[in-house]
């Protein structure tokens, strides 16, 4: 069991399904926390702007862990402009509950900025952001993110390429804490009600007998759906097929590009909530994540795929791909710099699987399993015992 008896303020946006089970987990350990809201997306039925859709998560966010909704008085609440988590009220209600230390998660919003100025405790900073692909940081940015990150006592981060981006702006090694970006591992698990529900959609799509490449997201440009599409149609032949799962701006495109070779298989799935994706992983032999710029700061479906043993493809700037990725061993990397670079790395990920699909599987499983909530518990309670000066 992992110990730590500081009191723990938890500062995020909203109920996040990667982060709630994490919340449940650590609660049911034994650590004193509570989660400070500062708006209901997740919860409540939200328009996603990027899926084009309103969601709201099928899974429980907030049960089994202390929270509250800290009032949010924005004109325009949401996590895609300074002004839209604005919380005036939040550090009465940190007051009240008395933290010995406070976790925020990011920087970029009103209240965040104000809890940076003045914190009734001290700050350990959650971020998971990279420098891959990006242009040097201007003076400003630098001498700005070095202020924001003096501010707390310690960073925790998740992965080799966090490390590297809070080293660029000044964080000292000593100041930095391993809290690996993880997910529910039991949710994302092949039980028998999942592997009834994959066999049903592969034959349902027409797909029984074929090795599956799958993309499961944000069917937009950032994302780079349509350079996997021109990929797999490049080098598809009849035994493979590529399954879509989302919505989004691309869409559309996406089938009138797909129809252009009506001989390869080519499929669309909407949307999926989070209590239908294990059986969508379920279908692919490979799962890509293309991206292609700062936004994937991670890939958090690289893990969820990876828990039911699925091998995965990323990108060069995917911030994943260095922990999670081994080079022919748990999936393959491609660069971005390359334009053809996708479609050769696609063509040697299905001949891997093909050779050896059984191998893959055992070793994606076995690198997974460091990924845990106990892993994150430990360095985050690390992080805490440093910010507060306690062994």
């Amino acid at each position: 069991m992992i110990s730590c008896d500081r009191r723990i303020a938890v500062v995020l946006s909203h109920p996040v399904q990667y982060y709630s089970p994490w919340f449940r987990w650590m609660a049911a350990q034994g650590i004193r926390l509570r989660v400070f809201y500062l708006w209901d997306a997740g919860v409540t039925r939200k328009r996603d702007r990027e899926f084009g859709r309103e969601i709201v998560w099928d899974v429980d966010l907030l049960s089994g862990y202390e929270h509250e909704f800290v009032p949010n008085v924005s004109r325009e609440p949401g996590t895609h402009h300074l002004r839209g988590l604005n919380n005036p009220e939040l550090p009465e209600r940190l007051h009240a509950w008395r933290p010995d230390v406070i976790l925020l998660f990011g920087y970029k919003y009103l209240t965040h900025l104000r809890l940076l100025l003045n914190h009734p405790a001290p700050l350990v900073f959650r971020g998971d952001s990279h420098l891959l692909g990006i242009d040097t940081p201007s003076l400003l940015k630098r001498w700005a993110l070095h202020w924001v990150y003096g501010r707390c006592e310690a960073i925790t981060y998740v992965g080799l390429a966090n490390y590297d981006y809070f080293g660029a702006f000044g964080v000292p090694p000593t100041r930095l804490f391993h809290v690996p970006h993880c997910v529910n591992a039991s949710h994302f698990s092949a039980t028998p009600n999942v592997l009834s529900v994959t066999e049903k959609l592969r034959e349902a799509l027409d797909l029984q007998g074929k090795r599956i490449v799958l993309f499961a997201g944000k069917l937009i440009a950032k994302k780079r759906p349509r350079e996997l599409l021109t990929a797999f149609l490049n080098l598809a032949d009849a035994s493979t097929a590529l399954v879509f799962v989302g919505e989004g701006a691309e869409l559309e495109t996406l089938k009138t590009h797909a129809a252009t070779q009506p001989g390869q298989a080519v499929r669309f799935l909407p949307f999926a909530n989070q209590s239908e994706m294990p059986s969508r992983y379920l279908l692919a032999d490979i799962f890509v994540l293309p991206s292609g710029g700062p936004e994937e700061t991670w890939g958090l479906s690289i893990n969820e795929a990876m828990h039911l043993g699925v091998p995965c493809l990323v990108s060069d700037r995917v911030g994943c791909q260095r922990d999670l990725v081994i080079e022919g061993e748990t999936g393959w990397v491609f660069s971005t710099s390359s334009p053809d670079d996708l479609r050769r790395t696609l063509r040697r990920a299905l001949d891997d699987t093909a050779r050896d699909a059984p191998g893959f599987r055992a070793r994606v499983l076995k690198h997974i399993a460091g990924f845990t909530y106990a892993e994150a518990t430990a360095g985050l309670t690390r992080a805490v015992h440093h910010a507060t000066g306690t062994p």
